[in-house]
């Protein structure tokens, strides 16, 4: 059985770039002192049945700690990534600027070994970048999907 997941990739228009996408950097040790290929749309596993619009919107609340705007998401695809987990997208032209990021959490013994468990954010933080910044920071497997939103935002 394939793992899915559902995200939201939320775009805004730029004058010094085509577009800028609210990507999030991926929380826990593992992830902390790494930027370059350490960021990610907002996203989250689903059931099956599950509807994956209403899923993306569920996980983006939760790893930002304040729901999505309330606009109309588009289907941007569906993406295969280097684990096989396949990642379907919605996207749409939107403000968001959160006051503070409040991520849920979750359980991981650290220092790996110790016996100790801790609970680390699922995302430390998220920010706007243009198209060409989130292509130095997006992990590797996500980059189709920045090009996918290219793609549909040419003129």
């Amino acid at each position: 059985m394939t793992a899915r997941s559902a995200g939201l990739l939320l775009y805004r228009r730029h004058t010094q770039s085509p577009f800028e996408v609210w990507i999030a950097h991926m929380g826990g040790p593992f992830w902390n002192r790494k930027d370059a290929r350490a960021w990610s749309i907002p996203k989250g596993e689903y059931l099956d049945g599950e509807d994956p619009l209403a899923a993306a919107v569920r996980e983006f609340a939760e790893e930002m700690g304040t729901p999505p705007p309330p606009v109309d998401y588009a289907h941007l695809g569906d993406f295969r990534q280097p684990s096989r987990k396949v990642i379907t997208v919605y996207t749409a032209e939107a403000e968001f600027q959160p006051d503070r990021i409040e991520s849920n959490t979750f359980p991981l013994e650290w220092p790996k070994g110790s016996g100790r468990i801790q609970d680390f954010p699922e995302i430390d933080r998220a920010e706007w970048f243009t198209e060409e910044v989130a292509r130095t920071k997006l992990v590797a497997g996500q980059l189709p999907i920045l090009d996918a939103l290219a793609r549909r935002l040419e003129p």
